[in-house]
């Protein structure tokens, strides 16, 4: 019976000590990143140095640059999106191609913008004209609607 305690409390402190490595790990990947966040979701640490999530908005450069009647296309997305990993190779380069400043913010990391932005689901791109929601395109749709979206938003 004590042989059976002893082992039950050295498997429990195997994975105290595995949850404790864990979250250091990630405080460490976490360090210094954009977000200025002590830890981030695992998911968004995997797109630190993704050069298609580079261009990325914070809440408080979004909310200033709407206040200030900004203009803007808006890419709300999640990082455990499928949908988002399909669309994000596609709309990024084609805003770019297309002279598009197209900044991403991570629902994820700030999940009060599903309420703030009224997000149905991911991906979405807003248009901000002047402060204000001007158009949006929602859901994982083909490349060509992307391309005709942005041109008739641009």
């Amino acid at each position: 019976m004590k042989k059976i305690i002893i082992f039950g409390v050295i498997i429990f402190a195997i994975f105290v000590s595995l949850g404790i490595l864990t979250n250091m790990k990630n405080k460490e990947l976490a360090e210094g990143n954009p977000y200025n966040k002590e830890t981030l979701h695992p998911a968004t640490i995997d797109q630190l140095d993704d050069p298609l999530y580079q261009n990325l908005i914070m809440p408080d450069e979004l909310s200033d640059q709407l206040k200030n009647n900004g203009t803007a296309f808006i890419y709300f997305y999640s990082p455990t999106c499928e949908h988002c990993r399909k669309a994000t190779p596609i709309v990024v380069p084609m805003a770019k191609e297309l002279g598009i400043n197209l900044q991403l913010f991570n629902l994820l990391e700030f999940e009060f913008g599903w309420d703030d932005y009224k997000i149905n689901g991911t991906p979405t791109i807003i248009y901000f004209e002047n402060g204000k929601e001007s158009a949006r395109i929602e859901g994982s749709v083909e490349a060509e609607q992307f391309k005709q979206w942005f041109l008739e938003n641009k």
